[in-house]
């Protein structure tokens, strides 16, 4: 019987209902969380499982909601049914492990931004600077300029990937890495950085996309789906 089901918990981050991982052909964002919440409600009442988000995250993703034109009555249903609460960041410990290996991260981190930076000064000083002041052919000192500016979007992109990509790089992701070992729950993100820590802190997690089909079927397994 649900009632007899062991408690299960799950903090959820905001990829979770931002990805098209969630989304049927042609459905619409604002309809696919209103599914998903309609998956969690009914995990909540009947299956013995509750979602949480910390304070940090719920804020991130109802601005990105808001920025999606999603209906007000989306945000109530959300409140409703998914718990907002905060981390116990005094009371949850962290192996030093995991500290050690995060600092040793960092560190390989900041040594390949440096790369990337130092191969874009490169490539710069290859670009002849006379260019931009002879003569007053406007054709080509735009050329220079968009040579010059070519590089730099190329350094911002290889350097936010060498130094954010696939690591722990905001408050948020700390207080759903917290907040779910406090709980014992699992980690439900299509974020890869997230995953990655959460092995490192020896959590179960899920894949966002594969968040409502889990409800599901547990749903399926319980009768649930037939009642309904």
């Amino acid at each position: 019987m649900p009632g007899e089901l062991p408690r299960q918990r799950f903090v959820l981050d905001t990829s979770l209902f931002i990805t098209e991982e969630i989304r049927a052909d042609d459905e619409s964002l604002e309809d696919a969380v209103e599914h998903l919440l309609d998956l969690i409600a009914t995990a909540r009442l009947e299956l013995n499982i509750s979602c949480y988000v910390p304070p940090s995250i719920h804020d991130e993703l109802a601005t990105m909601l808001r920025e999606r034109d999603v209906d007000e009555e989306v945000f109530s249903r959300l409140d409703t049914w998914v718990v907002r609460k905060s981390p116990d960041r005094y009371g949850v410990t962290i192996p030093a492990n995991v500290v050690y290996n995060f600092i040793d991260e960092m560190s390989d981190r900041v040594d390949r931004g440096l790369r990337v930076s130092e191969k874009a000064i490169r490539e710069v000083e290859q670009l002849d600077p006379d260019e931009l002041t002879a003569g007053s052919d406007a054709e080509e000192r735009n050329e220079y300029m968009t040579d010059a500016d070519r590089i730099l979007s190329d350094l911002r992109d290889k350097y936010r990937r060498a130094l954010r990509q696939g690591v722990l790089d905001s408050r948020e992701d700390f207080d759903l890495l917290i907040l779910a070992r406090e709980l014992d729950a699992g980690v439900v993100t299509e974020d890869r950085g997230i995953i990655s820590w959460a092995d490192e802190f020896g959590l179960r997690y899920v894949r966002g996309g594969q968040f409502p089909t889990l409800l599901e079927e547990y749903q399926r397994a319980t009768g649930l789906e037939d009642e309904g």
